[in-house]
């Protein structure tokens, strides 16, 4: 029996003036999700725990079905390093922590600090929370030399909330010995930046289009790096930071020590680490946080009236390169690429009224990278293969469970990364649980996202584009624009003039939100291919055990 949508008294858009950031948000509770073993033949999903966390160079996780039943187990490198605790500390470092509240070290920061302290470089599954600032900040601060005015430790972060956030905790830590730490991010004059980095910063934390505007000013060299941490490594790649911290690696000096935390690591990240970690080993403290795998599962409780507005805050969000977003019917198909079109994204259809001539050209503008967003329902939608789809977009459930793993499968081909992200009512929340359970599905369910988080998203990406087209600027360019400065200030100032300027600023990010860089290989795996026996960011061969339950306590 078909199942009735409960979006189906929805009227029409018709207004013009529609928020599409504002609704109800409220949230009914979750029923508890069981989760049943991995399907290993699964199509193009392979969010398993994988019973090795060896990478080939295309960055697929060598597999095995979920070792069900076990409550809690570790995932180390090979050779694992034994856990430190807070008495391991020296005296200095020991007193400085507890006087900022740390009685005891967490697990992730107890398996990291061997690592650090041994220089062996390591990719580490971590969420926010879990303790991972400590985890790369006690044994770095161990081995800073006060006496050298120069940047030795580089962080790089996605978000000026999190540069802040570091550059705080490495503050309190670091007081009384002479180490000193800055945070630089976009969106702020350069002032006092330029200021803390002349008096000798330590520790520097930054963005990566601001980081590179300080080196490429001569007011950060890095010369003296010994160690590297990427932090949050794949919200930095969804923010479109890639290409700066391609840049960034060419001044980075070889001998150091990387270190890679990341929630997840899906076959970009993977790639990433390739990149910029020699030889890593792979830590993750939880069975049910391993996730190496080249699609990622997550869902959302939304309002059925509301998943229009929801699903235009979450392509802010996610700000995915190319995408599917499925649906049921052709008329809701119809609506949603609608609505994308009206907010201003490259959007079509595809359903079965349409001839083949039709279906084959909207399929050819998606594989040639001239349109972003194709709305599709299963019978359409079957059969198409895109390498560079980042993202499917489940508007509703699918009536058969089998759909499911259909639309799943049209993304993280070819050894590439992607994401599937499902919108689930709350009449639609027991069959969506029960289509997980069926194949052993994983999936991750997230809060809903404010209009202030999107914004705040939103207006850190557009910063950093902004900066990057100036930083691009030749001498002449910059001639011809600084013209204009006596009008910016003008209109800056004019209360009724912010309109001019927000439309510009509006402009000039649909002009390019689509173009969201990713590193090269994996826009082209297959050139990933006769590298395979290098394996110079596979972590090594891991070793698995279960931890005990007085081996530390998760907070």
């Amino acid at each position: 029996m078909k199942r009735k949508s409960d979006e189906d008294s929805r009227q029409d858009m018709n207004s013009e003036n529609t928020n599409f950031f504002q609704g109800d948000e409220q949230e009914a509770p979750l029923p508890g999700q069981q989760r049943g073993d991995v399907e290993a033949n699964r199509p193009h999903s392979t969010a398993q725990t994988p019973k090795n966390h060896g990478v080939n160079a295309e960055g697929t996780a060598l597999e095995e079905d979920l070792n069900a039943g076990a409550p809690d187990e570790l995932v180390e490198p090979e050779q694992p390093l034994p856990r430190v605790s807070l008495a391991d500390l020296p005296d200095w470092l020991r007193a400085r922590a507890q006087e900022i509240g740390w009685n005891e070290l967490r697990d992730v920061q107890a398996m990291t600090i061997p690592y650090v302290r041994a220089r062996r470089d390591l990719m580490v599954q971590a969420k926010t929370g879990s303790g991972k600032t400590g985890a790369y900040l006690l044994p770095m601060l161990e081995a800073l030399d006060p006496a050298l005015a120069a940047c030795q430790a580089l962080v790089l972060v996605p978000t000026r909330e999190l540069a802040l956030q570091v550059h705080t905790e490495a503050t309190r830590l670091a007081g009384g010995t002479g180490i000193r730490a800055v945070a630089v991010y976009g969106g702020v004059g350069y002032g006092a930046q330029l200021d803390a980095l002349r008096r000798g910063a330590h520790i520097v934390v930054g963005t990566p289009g601001r980081l590179l505007d300080h080196l490429k000013r001569g007011s950060l060299q890095l010369d003296d790096v010994r160690y590297l941490i990427l932090d949050e490594a794949d919200r930095m790649l969804s923010m479109g930071f890639y290409p700066d911290m391609r840049e960034l690696r060419k001044s980075l000096p070889s001998e150091r020590a990387s270190y890679m935390f990341s929630a997840t690591f899906p076959a970009n990240v993977l790639r990433l680490a390739r990149e910029f970690l020699r030889d890593p080993g792979f830590l993750s403290l939880s069975r049910d946080a391993v996730y190496v795998a080249s699609t990622e599962h997550v869902y959302y409780e939304v309002p059925a009236l509301d998943k229009d507005r929801i699903l235009v805050r979450l392509i802010e969000i996610e700000n995915p390169s190319a995408a599917i977003v499925f649906c049921n019917t052709k008329q809701r198909v119809n609506y949603v690429a609608t609505v994308l079109q009206r907010f201003g994204y490259d959007a079509d259809q595809l359903t079965a009224d349409l001839s083949q001539s039709e279906r084959e050209g909207v399929l050819r503008r998606l594989r040639e990278g001239r349109l972003r967003f194709l709305v599709a329902t299963d019978l359409a939608g079957r059969g198409i293969d895109i390498s560079h789809l980042s993202h499917v977009f489940q508007y509703e459930v699918p009536e058969d469970p089998e759909a499911y793993i259909h639309r799943a499968g049209r993304t993280g081909r070819s050894g590439g990364a992607g994401t599937v992200i499902s919108l689930v009512s709350y009449a639609e929340l027991a069959d969506f649980n029960r289509i997980m359970r069926q194949y052993g599905i994983p999936a991750e369910k997230r809060p809903l996202p404010s209009e202030e988080e999107v914004m705040a998203i939103v207006e850190q990406r557009v910063t950093a584009l902004l900066e990057a087209k100036l930083r691009d600027r030749d001498p002449l360019q910059l001639e011809r624009m600084r013209r204009f400065v006596g009008l910016a200030r003008r209109l800056a100032e004019a209360e009724e003039e912010l309109d001019v300027i927000a439309m510009l600023i509006d402009d000039y990010y649909q002009e390019t939100l689509h173009k969201v860089p990713v590193p090269e290989s994996a826009a082209a795996p297959e050139a990933a291919a006769p590298r395979r026996k290098q394996r110079p960011s596979s972590p090594k061969s891991v070793h698995r055990r279960r931890r005990g339950r007085g081996e530390g306590r998760s907070h």
